[in-house]
């Protein structure tokens, strides 16, 4: 099955709370209300730099996504 590299998602249970999911390595979910992010991999210590080096650059997309969708809802 092909997913799209992000996916916005929510919770009945978190009523305030929008994620956008990234499927694509490193796969991560990013709380849009509070900039809170959960990793699903582990990571050593030689991927930890990369992923210093390279996080901002992800996440900064998946607000940019989650703006986008935003924008063709209004």
């Amino acid at each position: 099955m092909e997913l799209p590299k992000f996916l916005i998602a929510d919770n009945s249970e978190l009523e305030d709370a929008l994620f956008v999911v990234h499927t694509e390595y490193p796969r991560f979910i990013l709380n849009v209300q509070n900039d809170e992010v959960h990793w699903f991999e582990e990571f050593d210590k030689e991927d930890e730099a990369t992923l210093k080096s390279e996080s901002h650059f992800l996440i900064e997309a998946a607000f940019n996504f989650y703006d986008k969708e935003m924008d063709m809802l209004e």
